[in-house]
């Protein structure tokens, strides 16, 4: 895919997390269905996330998860301050925590995307919202064939979303609503999740393919919550947890970490932001 010069412009950052995790360097989709809840227009507005207002009141922190989460260093984050921004040094790693606080580097594109073998809710068209890195795309096909394999019927949304294409669903979403209100639904250009590659929103047909919170009680949305885990893939923004991850319940919303990650982050109930929070570097 063409490599696309970007350069940040001035963005607000809108929250932290207490207790950093990680090593500092240096001093819109077939595409959203719009409703007045913030939900997203098909024809552009995708609901993308990550703004994180962590405090330590929020953390599910039990003692047991304390002691046995370990994750290895080379899956922290590596953070080096550019023009007063917290920019990520080692965007490939596939465990890389993107918010509004953490930025992408100018110009961030995954060069092992993509395009999975799996059903679209567009079709068969080669768009750039069709693409994955490699092991996510790999893994997006496992679960989705053992959801067909046990009666449920997955598509694929919207997947890679480059820094350009951000910046139109952003610019749209101030258009729609202000840009108060839309910094709490789509994230600023550069610090979108979907820009790392490793993320996918799905949907079903009985959900009318669409990108809402109904997704989540349908079959399909239902089974995804009790067995993405299992692929390495863990639901991002989920419900009850908005003043942590920043962001309304997103049911449709799954990110990839891997197997390992993801199981003890869906049996310990965390986000990602908690998971990091929490996990011991060795």
């Amino acid at each position: 895919m063409k490599k696309i010069a970007i350069t940040l412009g001035s963005i607000i950052l809108l929250a932290g997390c207490n207790g950093n995790p990680f090593t500092e360097k240096g001093d819109v989709k077939q595409d959203e269905q719009a409703s007045t809840q913030n939900q997203k227009e098909i024809d552009g507005i995708e609901n993308d996330a990550g703004e994180n207002k962590q405090n330590n009141n929020d953390v599910s922190n039990p003692e047991s998860t304390k002691e046995d989460l370990v994750l290895e260093s080379v899956f922290f984050n590596e953070i080096a301050d550019v023009n007063g921004k917290k920019v990520i040094q080692n965007p490939t790693n596939r465990m890389v925590l993107v918010n509004k606080e953490y930025a992408l580097p100018d110009g961030y594109e995954p060069e092992d995307l993509v395009r999975p073998n799996v059903a679209f809710s567009f079709g068969d068209q080669d768009i750039e919202k069709s693409y994955l890195r490699k092991e996510a795309a790999e893994a997006l096909e496992k679960m989705f064939t053992e959801g067909t394999s046990n009666g449920v019927h997955l598509f694929a949304v919207s997947g890679y979303r480059s820094y350009d294409r951000q910046q139109q669903v952003f610019t749209a979403e101030v258009g729609r609503v202000g840009e108060e209100l839309a910094v709490q639904a789509v994230a600023v250009p550069g610090y979108s999740e979907h820009q790392t590659g490793l993320s996918m929103d799905i949907s079903s047909e009985s959900a009318s393919f669409g990108l809402t919170e109904q997704f989540g009680e349908t079959t399909e949305g239902r089974w995804l919550q009790e067995n993405a885990h299992r692929f390495g893939f863990i639901l991002r923004y989920p419900s009850g947890k908005e003043s942590i991850t920043g962001y309304q319940y997103e049911s449709w919303h799954y990110r990839y970490v891997g197997v390992e990650a993801a199981t003890e982050i869906f049996e310990n109930n965390l986000t990602l932001e908690e998971y990091f929070n929490i996990v011991k570097k060795i």
